[in-house]
């Protein structure tokens, strides 16, 4: 199936020059970090902990880009489709419609394995297994023709992954065909809290292959659990690496001023 064209802002490639197409978030302040939004085909690993506001930043984005006449996909691997589907009710940018019209897909991986016929009864991908599974997410993507991808969580596909070298090799071998059908993707991964070393993943192994991290966390001020977002890294563009505050509102995420709360009532971090 032919792919979809979207018309994208062109920016300059900072390593190359090279002029480099943006998928555009539509999320309130992240494009202005993004320098107008993430480069086309490229792999973000969307890294936090429990409650930071990762699912709801990645379910806006493939909303987002489904309103704007793209074709859209939400792979669920610890969830059931129907559980994600009742969930999206209480978002206020959510639209059914873009569901009905094949803008918005959601798909199971509990179900797409038992499609392939895969057999994990020690809890584990075979070799066998992860190229099935690799060329499902092909199939879903070419057929469809899906430009925005999320796969929530890559740590609980990583977790079925043998070793280290085969969590690479999937990423990385996701990464290239994702990239050559023009589909940007983001992988939701779990971290822990570590007051010694910041992580981005569990197995240390997926920010390495991605092309941007955006991390994702929660900050104590005065007392309060205030949401935090920065962005690492991000391939093919010029971005800001500062923290921002994030507020989960009823139409959306949206970006504020990152204070530091002192007695004068607060100065803006810089």
């Amino acid at each position: 199936m032919a792919k979809k064209e979207v018309t994208k802002p062109i920016t300059l490639d900072p390593r190359g020059g090279r002029p480099r197409d943006k998928c555009v978030t539509y999320i309130e302040g992240i494009d202005r970090i993004l320098n107008g939004g993430i480069p086309i085909g490229n792999i973000t690993l969307l890294a936090g902990t429990v409650g930071s506001g990762k699912t709801t930043l990645a379910m806006e984005f493939l909303i987002n880009g489904a309103k704007a006449g793209e074709t859209c996909c939400y792979i669920s691997v610890t969830e059931p489709s129907s559980k994600m589907l009742s969930n999206l009710q209480t978002y206020g940018f959510f639209d059914d419609a873009l569901v009905k019209e094949g803008k918005l897909n959601i798909f199971d991986l509990t179900v797409i394995n038992d499609r392939l016929g895969v057999e994990r009864l020690d809890g584990t991908y075979t070799a066998k297994d992860m190229e099935a599974l690799l060329g499902a997410f092909e199939d879903i993507v070419d057929e469809l023709g899906v430009t925005r991808l999320v796969i929530d969580s890559i740590t609980a596909v990583c977790y079925q992954l043998p070793d280290k070298g085969s969590i690479r090799n999937f990423i990385f071998r996701l990464s290239q065909f994702l990239s050559t059908f023009g589909c940007t993707t983001m992988l939701i991964s779990e971290t822990v809290v570590d007051s010694n070393v910041q992580t981005y993943s569990i197995f240390g192994v997926e920010e390495a292959v991605a092309d941007g991290v955006v991390l994702m966390g929660n900050i104590i001020r005065q007392g309060d659990l205030l949401r935090s977002l920065q962005v690492v890294k991000m391939r093919g563009t010029k971005h800001s690496r500062a923290r921002h505050l994030i507020e989960l509102t009823p139409i959306g995420l949206a970006v504020v001023p990152l204070l530091k709360w002192g007695q004068d009532g607060g100065q803006a971090f810089t």
